[in-house]
């Protein structure tokens, strides 16, 4: 496994660090506050070439390769204070675009990624229903074949992106009575008949990204915005949430670094009983910890970076990455809360905030409960 990044990579790492620290930080807290997303930080990070980094360029892409791509998210996950953007970023690239550039036609990608990747389409994802969460492959969205459309009726909740998007990845089943092998995806424009989008859902974190339900009442789609063949979902579904599960957490290993930094910093600088607070062993272990889960998560990541690059497939490495990373952040959140005391309690220190955004991320792209299950059944058990 090769782990020494070229001049050009680190050169990428240091310009989304600085890209984020000059350009997504203004008035974060604000608009955390209001629950604002904003269109304009959206476009930002796609004229700096985010949305495209692992799409090829004729597309509007850098074509550069995954563990490329993930350097550069861990660098603006250091440089930008806002989880909410960067997690709504990440949810269009690798359930929208990456969908869309592996199983679609021509024509699909010709329509819809060079817009995806330019930041002029924002996509969103429609997989989870009401009754239909970790057990994905029960969901209750019919789609039937009238002449040269399809028709969908169902409910789908939780779609990051949702009021703001412009282009859905929506599965729907062809064939109940086959169960998940009638499971088929399809690219449903917001502007077609009998689509719509509910209300904004309130969230405990991530309040940058927005989300809500989706409607489907006799919504009239194209045979030409099928997305792969029929019964084909399911193959769709676990490709995007492989590269979901491998990169989304990226972003998370900059956020931790920074966080690490700010720990020492206030450890050292803050003085209590004639002396920093960062020499008593129950500080400084703290902050141990938070530096070993840092430098742990960066080797599983990279690892599903390699194998991913070298094989197309690392099923079981990028659910252990999911896992880890993710719980990791939430106990680095709360050690770094606790080495703050009081301060690491207001809304100001900004210490709070990673902790609420951290919880979704054992929720998102599969439960920490669904990862050991996978992890379980790989292992044979």
């Amino acid at each position: 496994m090769e782990l020494e990044f070229s001049e050009e990579q680190l050169e990428l790492k240091k310009g989304a660090v600085g890209f984020a620290q000059k350009e997504l930080n203004e008035k974060v807290i604000q608009r955390d506050k209001d629950a604002v997303f904003s269109r304009e930080l959206w476009r930002k990070c796609a004229e700096f070439g985010i949305q495209g980094l692992p799409f090829p360029e004729e597309f509007g892409g850098s074509g550069v390769d995954i563990l490329t791509t993930m350097l550069a998210m861990e660098g603006l996950g250091y440089g930008c204070k806002d989880s909410g953007l960067l997690f709504a970023i990440n949810g269009q690239m690798w359930t929208v675009q990456m969908p869309i550039f592996t199983f679609g036609s021509d024509d699909q990608k010709n329509t819809y990624l060079p817009k995806l990747c330019s930041g002029e389409m924002i996509g969103a994802h429609g997989m989870t229903e009401p009754e239909s969460g970790s057990d994905a492959f029960s969901l209750q969205t019919s789609a039937k074949l009238d002449g040269d459309h399809y028709i969908l009726n169902g409910t789908k909740t939780f779609s990051t992106n949702a009021p703001v998007a412009d282009v859905f990845i929506i599965f729907a089943n062809v064939a109940p009575q086959n169960g998940f092998m009638g499971i088929t995806a399809f690219i449903v424009e917001k502007k077609f008949p009998g689509f719509s989008v509910g209300k904004e859902i309130s969230k405990m974190g991530l309040k940058t990204a927005p989300m809500a339900e989706l409607f489907l009442e006799d919504c009239k789609v194209p045979v030409a915005n099928r997305l792969g063949r029929e019964g084909n979902g399911v193959a769709i579904f676990d490709n995007a949430i492989e590269w979901e599960r491998s990169c989304i957490l990226a972003t998370l290993l900059g956020a931790m670094e920074r966080q690490l930094e700010t720990c020492i910093r206030y450890a050292n600088e803050r003085r209590q009983f004639n002396q920093s607070i960062g020499k008593f062993q129950s500080i400084s272990n703290k902050i141990v910890d938070m530096k070993v889960r840092l430098e742990t998560s960066k080797l599983i990541l990279y690892k599903v970076g390699c194998l991913k690059k070298a094989h197309g497939k690392a099923t079981m490495d990028a659910a252990i990455a999911k896992l880890y990373l993710s719980e990791a952040w939430v106990k680095s959140c709360l050690d770094a809360i606790q080495i703050h005391g009081g301060y690491g309690y207001t809304t100001e220190f900004e210490l709070e905030r990673d902790l609420r955004d951290s919880v979704a991320s054992t929720l998102y792209s599969g439960t920490s409960e669904i990862q050991r299950n996978i992890i379980a059944r790989l292992l044979g058990l």
